[in-house]
């Protein structure tokens, strides 16, 4: 198993990289959404992300129960598909985050709670969706992604070289879908025409990805 870990409770450090990454890059998600869509989901986002911040705020929380306060609030106050959509990714992660601790709740998060939480992520968004990779979604940098992971934790790399490889394959496979068709969701309407652009959800996924490896590297390397 790759080495190091960090403890749940430091690990709420990720969550608000993620938060301050979505907030820095609202406008440019939107953008991109624009080409091919509504035009609101980095609005949307920074919506649902913010009234998570302002919540643990109020009551702050680990990597774990602040993951799962995220996806209460896109859930239950964030409209449209992405809602629904990351915050179902978000409460399964905390669930599978929650099922590798123990009942102290001094839970650490290492390489393999890691990929579980991954594991479920994918399942989450497959099962709510219907997509596969291919179809110009957030699957496209979700799950080479999460199979980057694996493999590099298969392989005998560390924690940190494995979230590197995390990071580098969610950015290709957002990449790749600025020459996909649409085939799930309003831009599939768009047939050809949707080919050309990135699909706004692998931009976001392949955001959060990196801020959750560059921030949980940071933890392992002051460990």
């Amino acid at each position: 198993m790759a080495g190091g870990s960090v403890s749940d409770r430091d690990a709420a450090v990720v969550l608000q990289r993620m938060i301050e990454a979505v907030h820095r890059e609202a406008k440019h998600l939107s953008e991109i959404d624009g080409a091919i869509g509504d035009g609101d989901h980095g609005i949307n986002m920074d919506k649902g992300f913010q009234k998570c911040a302002e919540r643990l705020r109020a009551e702050p929380a680990g990597l774990v129960a602040g993951l799962a306060v995220l996806g209460d609030v896109l859930i239950s106050e964030i409209g449209g598909s992405m809602g629904p959509l990351y915050g179902t990714l978000f409460l399964e992660m905390a669930e599978a985050g929650k099922a590798a601790g123990p009942a102290t709740g001094a839970a650490r998060i290492d390489a393999e709670t890691l990929g579980t939480m991954l594991d479920r992520a994918v399942s989450a968004v497959r099962d709510l969706s219907g997509a596969q990779v291919g179809d110009k979604t957030i699957l496209d940098a979700l799950v080479p992604a999460a199979d980057a992971y694996r493999a590099a934790v298969g392989g005998g790399a560390g924690f940190a070289a494995a979230l590197a490889a995390l990071r580098d394959a969610a950015q290709k496979g957002m990449e790749s879908t600025r020459d996909l068709v649409a085939k799930v969701g309003r831009s599939s309407r768009l047939g050809e025409r949707s080919r050309g652009t990135l699909d706004a959800g692998a931009a976001s996924c392949a955001l959060l990805l990196g801020a959750m490896a560059d921030a949980l590297q940071g933890l392992l390397g002051a460990s």
